[in-house]
């Protein structure tokens, strides 16, 4: 899924801790939904490095954020708020790749059995492909239907960024595809030299 549905979705946990608790920092101050975005947006940081490995902890990442909410419920302040959605939407996050396409630069021809690392467990977790690929057209239905509760209960710079992200969301998808060509293109024109420090897993799907 795309790293703007994944922040999307988080910005949702956001929206369901504001809602039951609107007297908190969740409801009045935008840092714990800063936090809730950052939080689904930071496992894909391992984009280059072992993506979906590296910083993908649908187990653990849970497990930190179950005490980490039930603090955040009971003494509900800035900080405890932004910590719980934090690690609550990077666990979503790792957890809702496996329901999307496997890790193939071209995930439409459905060719991977790779969606998420679980540590816990030790391998890999297939791909079940209810959003076929990121930048799907259901990827971007799936991105306005987390938006949707944002944008009914937050205005603002809040408001303002939901906007911008599905604007981004939107111009991914169309360009999902040609920027796998174009990418290809360049990566067969590149010299022998240069392909060593391109990441292997760019190099060995297009050659």
């Amino acid at each position: 899924m795309m790293a703007t549905t994944h922040a999307l979705a988080g910005v949702v946990l956001a929206v369901v801790f504001a809602t039951l608790f609107p007297e908190t920092a969740a409801g009045t101050i935008p840092i714990p939904v800063v936090a809730a975005a950052l939080g689904g947006l930071f496992p894909d940081f391992d984009l280059y490095v072992a993506h979906r490995k590296t910083l993908h902890f649908p187990v653990y990442f849970s497990v930190l954020a179950v005490p980490a909410l039930a603090v955040a419920a009971v003494v509900p302040t800035t900080l405890t708020l932004s910590v719980a959605l934090f690690l609550a939407a990077a666990a979503l996050h790792s957890v809702m790749d496996a329901f999307g396409g496997g890790l193939e630069l071209k995930p439409w021809l459905g060719t991977s059995d790779r969606a998420v690392y679980s540590h816990y467990h030790g391998r890999w977790v297939p791909p079940r492909r209810w959003i076929r690929y990121d930048g799907a057209p259901e990827d971007l239905a799936a991105a306005v239907v987390f938006a949707a509760p944002t944008l009914y209960v937050f205005d603002g710079h809040v408001r303002t960024g939901v906007l911008v992200a599905l604007g981004v969301s939107a111009a991914y998808v169309v360009l999902r595809k040609p920027m796998v060509t174009i990418a290809q293109r360049v990566v067969d024109a590149l010299p022998a030299g240069v392909l060593v420090y391109v990441p292997n897993r760019f190099v060995e799907d297009f050659r």
